[in-house]
């Protein structure tokens, strides 16, 4: 998988063109292969998402969970909270695509 283009640009206009609700923002938003992703999402489940194609916008972890990846280690006291990655569905619904410290 190849890095292509970077544009840094403001999230919220990212995320609406995207088709990501406000209510799902962080602070990283990106475009896989035609896939949204919005915040702190582990590679494993981009990885499940390329692999199995379901028809959705994309991935989102809102906010910026403790354990999730860049929010994990000894910068954060090693803490971890609880999260699920929300499949983001074309009308804006979400399901739970993977929860994490459960």
């Amino acid at each position: 998988m190849s890095i292509g283009t970077i544009h840094n640009s403001g999230n919220t206009d990212a995320r609406k063109s995207l088709g990501i609700p406000l209510a799902l923002g962080s602070c990283h938003t990106a475009r896989i292969e035609g896939y949204a992703i919005e915040g702190h999402v582990p590679a494993k489940e981009i990885k499940r998402l390329l692999r199995e194609r379901p028809v959705a916008i994309g991935l989102a972890v809102p906010g910026m969970p403790l354990g999730s990846p860049g929010m994990n280690g000894p910068d954060f006291d090693n803490q971890t909270q609880p999260y699920d990655v929300l499949l983001v569905l074309k009308d804006g619904s979400t399901r739970v695509f993977q929860s994490y410290h459960r």
